[in-house]
């Protein structure tokens, strides 16, 4: 007989159950999360990128505005950009007055100066402005061949030369267009500078009201000029003479002044000046002409308008405020 088996006791069969392995994932099958994960990587990644690109960005756009604000302050103005380019008009070979002027180009090249003075970027503000302005009444101190296409610029109006250098004018000459070209002296060097500036502040000869341009005792006042130039009211003065490149040459002290008077005893005229780079012409510049009438520049010349009437008698009344 079998053993018997007591009931407290019951037989535990361990069973022991293995499960079948999983096969590995692929990359593809990973779970959401790890995907996620990558994701987020990848667009911190991103951002590091952006930083450097819009920091240069901006950089970009406040060099750029910078540049603006100088080149206005610097002589662009509303003024300059609102000028029409220049068309003058043609001028047939077979009349008399133009055989004196077609050996003249209609201007200089980039880069290119004209004589020892205008660039082609300075003549194409100065054409312009008298463009603007034709016909009128233009005075020129100073004479450059390429001067003389101006003449055709302001095709009906008056243009006249002052000029020192009796080579030049033989040299050049002309009839187109009513212009003339008249020989002038100045008294006064370009050393006597300082000395003629410091006495014109303090003469009351000198002063904005002092009386007539022809009779002033001013040592700055030139009252051996043509009769015209006192006569006729003038729209455009260009002082682009005499030399003034040495100490002893003739300076434009005298030539910015009388341009100055000029320019308060008509409606509203311009006043170019040249060779502003140099001392002489900018400290004239200032103190006749004054900063606040600078409304267009381009290279070494400044454009003012001048607004005749006026009942100062301070050249620049800004400056005594």
């Amino acid at each position: 007989m079998p053993p018997e088996v007591s009931p407290s006791h019951p037989i535990v069969t361990l069973s022991i159950q293995f499960l079948p392995q999983e096969p590995p994932r692929s990359v593809a099958n990973q779970p959401p999360r790890h995907k996620y994960h990558q994701g987020t990587k990848t667009m911190v990644i991103t951002k590091k990128k952006l930083i450097p690109i819009l920091f240069f960005a901006v950089s970009g756009i406040s060099i750029l505005r910078i540049l603006k604000i100088s080149a206005v302050t610097s002589f662009s103005s509303p003024l300059a950009a609102a000028l029409p380019p220049t068309h003058p008009r043609k001028c047939s070979s077979r009349t008399p007055a133009c055989k004196n002027i077609q050996s003249v180009t209609p201007g200089p090249s980039k880069n290119q100066h004209v004589g020892a003075t205008l660039t082609e970027k300075e003549y194409r503000l100065l054409s312009n402005l008298i463009s603007l302005r034709a016909p009128c009444n233009l005075l020129i101190f100073g004479l450059e061949p390429l001067y003389l296409n101006l003449s055709r610029v302001n095709a009906g109006g008056k243009t006249v030369f002052l000029e020192d250098n009796p080579e030049k004018i033989t040299r050049i000459s002309t009839n187109y267009n009513d212009t003339r070209i008249y020989r002038v002296e100045y008294q006064t060097v370009a050393g006597d500078a300082y000395n003629l500036l410091k006495r014109a502040r303090e003469d009351p000869a000198c002063g904005l009201r002092s009386g007539s341009l022809k009779n002033s005792s001013c040592p700055l006042a030139l009252t051996k000029l043509p009769r015209e130039v006192y006569r006729h009211k003038w729209d455009v003065v260009v002082v682009d003479g005499p030399r003034g490149d040495a100490h002893d040459a003739p300076g434009r002290m005298a030539a910015i002044y009388t341009a100055s008077v000029i320019a308060r005893s008509g409606n509203m005229t311009n006043v170019v000046v040249h060779d502003v780079d140099r001392m002489i012409e900018k400290w004239f510049s200032w103190e006749f002409l004054c900063d606040e009438n600078l409304v267009s520049s381009k290279g070494k010349l400044w454009n003012f308008r001048i607004e005749g009437k006026s009942n100062s008698t301070a050249f620049c009344p800004a400056k005594t405020i």
